[in-house]
């Protein structure tokens, strides 16, 4: 499958000229970075907000809250606290950073020293960014992420973070699920996800729900249609499983530091320093550029003289290896790897390792990480916004429209049992339509076989209830079989085999998918001569 394309998101200028645009607002609430996409109804490409002065750039918000004084309402947030410097002040109890990962925790870490709460930050920001976003669009729908580990408490904490907000719909995606799908891995995945933030790396093993017909992914609803559902909605919780997982407080901006105090090591690293510091790691990440190339960053202060930070791409790699960055990725490697192994997962049951983060852009740790996991393909979405983009695939209305109340089956010979058999396709709970799909190899159950019959039944779910007559009255009678099949219809598509199959032997494969209509489509390929099956409607499947 090819990864979705989202490298090239439209130009955030251009909601400044339609304002009060009508879509969906995707909050990803980092660490270090809070990263927000919005995306129209009509189904454009996602955009990153620029949001000022509380933004970095456009679409990327310091995950910083400072408490200016008493007053409840009299905070600061994001980029104002930069630009002021006060991320740098000794007060550290009026400055609150790190919070993200303390939300929903069991207990607050006594590293965490400021007077504001986790909760209570994560709050202030979700709010500023509303009030600042509700100023230019509509949003109809709103889109967080979670951590998968306190997805429960996180999701509790966000519904009453979210009552004063005017939204139709809000919805959660667990984080790990979200930057697979932003990285356009299928369902049902297994895989590592390595997030190199500004203040940590984290790493986890998990596998995605889905595949092979199972219920895929879904954003779960927090609010639909101005209603909150805590306590009410009967959708499945379907998370990503964590397999194994390990992390530090060492990120992109104590690489920051390590340069600044490399390269100037008598002059206090300023707010001012570690910002060309971190411009100078991102041009020395280009992997265009030679090992032996130096790139040199003015200084400009207000005394006379002019200081410059210069680093070769050589150097910065030294410096990275120096400082034991490598050793401590390989150490959360082999937590990560060895938790994984206790849930029956090895390393080479991954089928992707996904880079994400700011950090994740550095050559070397991509050539690290290549080398540690051996073959398994690496994959680097957009690094920042990854994870934001994935939640907005996962949320109903923008990328799946509905999931299925029954499932789907198709008649076919079972060659170990010789016999016909209901094999199932999709299953009650899969959402349509289908992000990719359902692959199935059919083989003759006869010699000289000159058509496959495909017959499409719809199992009835048990615990459910059909209508029976008892003595010409009408009786609700609970179906307890889980195999009772309803033949969609009387009609049966029939594919001619030329030449004619033999049995036992494999004929054609066939691709099921569920398109935009929620109808259901087949096509494929002869798999003895390369022949084309061109694409059939089997019609609704409401």
């Amino acid at each position: 499958m090819e990864p979705h394309k989202f490298n090239q998101l439209e130009n955030p200028s251009q909601i400044e000229q339609n304002k009060k645009e009508i879509g969906t607002l995707a909050i990803d609430l980092g660490s270090s970075t809070t990263v927000v996409v919005f995306q129209k109804e009509n189904g454009e490409k996602p955009q990153l907000l620029d949001l000022p002065p509380i933004s970095k750039r456009s679409g990327e918000i310091p995950s910083l809250i400072w408490q200016s004084s008493n007053k409840a309402k009299d905070f600061l947030v994001g980029q104002q606290i930069i630009d002021l410097n006060l991320n740098l002040e000794e007060r550290e109890e009026n400055l609150s950073q790190d919070f993200k990962r303390w939300i929903g925790a069991p207990k607050v870490n006594h590293i965490y020293n400021s007077s504001i709460s986790p909760e209570k930050s994560g709050e202030i920001l979700i709010h500023k960014i509303w009030e600042q976003v509700s100023k230019k669009i509509k949003i109809k729908r709103l889109v967080l992420t979670a951590p998968v580990d306190t997805y429960r408490t996180y999701r509790n904490w966000l519904t009453n973070v979210c009552n004063s907000l005017e939204v139709k719909e809000i919805a959660l995606v667990d984080e790990p699920t979200a930057a697979a799908m932003g990285a356009g891995l299928p369902p049902g995945s297994k895989l590592l996800v390595v997030d190199i933030g500004g203040s940590t790396i984290d790493m986890s093993i998990v596998a995605l729900e889905g595949g092979e017909g199972r219920a895929s992914p879904i954003a779960q609803l927090v609010r639909f249609d101005g209603n909150d559902l805590e306590g009410k909605s009967t959708q499945v919780l379907r998370t990503a499983k964590v397999l194994g997982k390990a992390g530090i407080r060492l990120g992109g901006r104590d690489i920051d530091r390590w340069i600044a105090h490399h390269l100037l090591p008598e002059t206090k690293q300023t707010n001012l320093i570690l910002n060309v510091a971190e411009e100078l790691k991102c041009e020395l990440s280009n992997v265009n550029l030679k090992e032996t190339s130096v790139i040199s960053k003015k200084l400009k202060f207000e005394v006379k003289e002019d200081k410059f930070l210069k680093l070769s791409k050589k150097g910065l790699e030294d410096l990275l290896i120096e400082k034991g960055l490598l050793e401590s990725i390989e150490s959360l490697f082999n937590k990560t790897i060895n938790a994984a192994r206790r849930n029956s997962c090895q390393l080479e049951h991954l089928d992707s390792v996904v880079l994400v983060g700011g950090g994740a852009q550095i050559p070397i740790i991509q050539k690290f990480l290549s080398n540690l996991c051996q073959n398994i393909p690496l994959i680097t979405p957009p690094p920042v916004e990854a994870i934001a983009l994935g939640a907005l695939m996962l949320t109903p209305g923008v990328r799946i429209k509905d999931v299925l109340n029954k499932g789907v089956s198709l008649k076919c010979w079972n060659k170990r049992n010789e016999k016909y058999i209901w094999h199932p396709l999709f299953f009650a709970g899969q959402p349509w339509p289908t992000i990719q799909p359902l692959e199935i190899i059919l083989a003759a159950s006869i010699d000289n076989q000159l058509n496959i019959d495909l017959i499409i039944g719809e199992p009835e779910e048990k615990g459910s209830h059909e209508i029976v007559y008892v003595n010409g009255l009408p009786k609700l009678d609970e179906i307890k079989s889980e195999d009772k099949i309803t033949q969609l219809s009387n009609t049966i598509i029939s594919i001619p085999l030329n030449p004619p199959g033999e049995i036992g032997k494999d004929c054609i494969k066939l691709r099921f998918i569920i398109n935009d209509n929620c109808e259901l489509q087949i096509d494929g390929m002869d798999l003895r001569n390369e022949n084309e099956i061109k694409t059939m409607n089997l019609g609704s499947i409401k």
